[in-house]
């Protein structure tokens, strides 16, 4: 079975590049039965995900110690200096990882980009307290992407920067375009990956046959549109402004995106909008389908008739209790789903956390159901009670058994048990 990894390059080289199947294949070093079973299918192949933790882990510390007196030192050197006895592909994996930190600063020249080449993607944290409900306010995350040829913008407030949140997020963004950039820069955010792309977003990147790219550690200038980007909100759109809640910022940034992408960009002496016609008409087009609910799970719903998104919990209609019920999360919603697609439960995202929220008709059902119980346990308490209820047989013996059988009357225990 192949990675998710390679399932996302096979069907970006496929749709993006136009690269057949026979050379796929042998790009890879697959077969083209590999291919043809990736391109086949729309959901990506189940893995086992790495375990944790690295040997390297016990001398990372000497590690650092060699590269902040010499940043150069190769990792062969460094294997003897600290006495490794193990594998050499982890010990330069780690080295690879940890060197940029003490490496000297190396120059930047300008990047020019083509047509639907790429956008930079980052999390900005405006200094704003947002009402969140239940009385709670809160800084969340606002993901911007920036197209690199007509710097167009687009921006969007989430619940969280969790993976499921930040897909759901791209998703609209990407909508808005009605175009996919043939790669999303990141940094090492960890909802993406860092280091390594996560699966759920690397799935994602496979449906939409783009690439994400991650930058190194500590490298600002690789996504340096975007970092302006978040500035420019920063000093621009923020100041003197008030927002009812999360809806009310979103609505209020988009119309200002609307503005600030017509404004005269210094760099390209041009507007945005007016690049962006080129820039679109070099993108991939958006996949036939919307992706699934990415923040999904299954479970059996108990006797507490609830379900827990991060830190809230929502009810579901006592009537799906003991069933095995789907969760489906998006940023604006939580839908319950029983078997066969029949909706059990669906509210609004509450962005405010560690709070219960209950269906009013989730309640009166569970209200008559309990009614209903006690009811019948009360009927049959009364009928016990009258002697009414349901008859057993039992075998009637005569008393002088009892009595010679405790010994109370000659003929006792032991004659009984033979008789017996």
């Amino acid at each position: 079975m192949i990675l998710v990894e390679d399932w996302a390059e096979i069907r970006r080289l496929h749709r993006a590049e136009q690269m057949p199947i026979r050379a796929i294949a042998r790009h890879l070093g697959i077969s083209k039965n590999t291919v043809k079973r990736a391109l086949a299918h729309d959901r990506p192949p189940k893995y086992e995900r790495p375990l944790k933790g690295s040997a390297v882990d016990a001398v990372e510390v000497q590690i650092r110690e060699l590269l902040r007196e010499t940043p150069t030192m190769p990792a062969t050197v460094i294997a003897e200096r600290i006495g490794w006895e193990r594998g050499m592909t982890i010990l330069k994996e780690r080295v690879r990882e940890l060197r940029p930190a003490y490496a000297p600063v190396d120059p930047v020249s300008r990047t020019t980009y083509r047509p639907g080449e790429l956008a930079q993607c980052d999390l900005w944290f405006p200094e704003a307290d947002i009402p969140l409900g239940y009385g709670q306010t809160g800084r969340p995350p606002v993901l911007v992407m920036v197209s690199g040829y007509s710097r167009v913008i687009a921006a969007r407030m989430l619940p969280s920067r969790r993976t499921g949140d930040l897909i759901d997020g791209h998703w609209r963004l990407l909508s808005e375009w009605n175009a996919v950039p043939r790669m999303l820069v990141w940094d090492n955010e960890a909802g993406v990956g860092r280091g390594r792309v996560t699966g759920e977003f690397a799935a994602f990147a496979g449906l939409l046959a783009t690439k994400i790219h991650l930058c190194r550690p500590r490298d600002p200038e690789a996504k340096g549109l975007v970092e302006r980007a978040n500035g420019y909100l920063e000093t621009s759109f923020l100041p003197g402004r008030h927002f009812a809640g999360p809806d009310d910022f979103n609505t209020q940034l988009a119309a200002w995106l609307k503005v600030a992408n017509r404004r005269q960009h210094r760099t390209l002496q041009a507007r945005p909008t007016e690049r962006w016609e080129a820039d679109r008409a070099g993108m991939l087009a958006l996949p036939p389908v919307d992706p699934p609910s990415w923040w999904r799970f299954q479970i059996r719903l108990g006797r507490d008739h609830y379900v827990r998104i991060d830190t809230n919990d929502y009810s579901v209609d006592p009537a799906a209790i003991g069933r095995m019920v789907t969760v489906l999360c998006d940023n604006d919603q939580v839908i319950v789903l029983a078997a066969g697609g029949e909706i059990v439960a669906q509210h609004p995202r509450c962005w405010a956390r560690h709070q219960t929220i209950t269906d009013p008709d989730h309640a009166a059902t569970g209200i008559v159901m309990r009614q209903e119980v006690h009811r019948q346990q009360a009927t049959r308490r009364a009928a016990a009670e009258a002697g009414t209820g349901p008859l057993i047989e039992v075998e009637q013996r005569e008393l002088g058994t009892y009595d010679r059988l405790f010994t109370v009357i000659d003929g006792g225990g032991d004659n009984q048990r033979e008789a017996g």
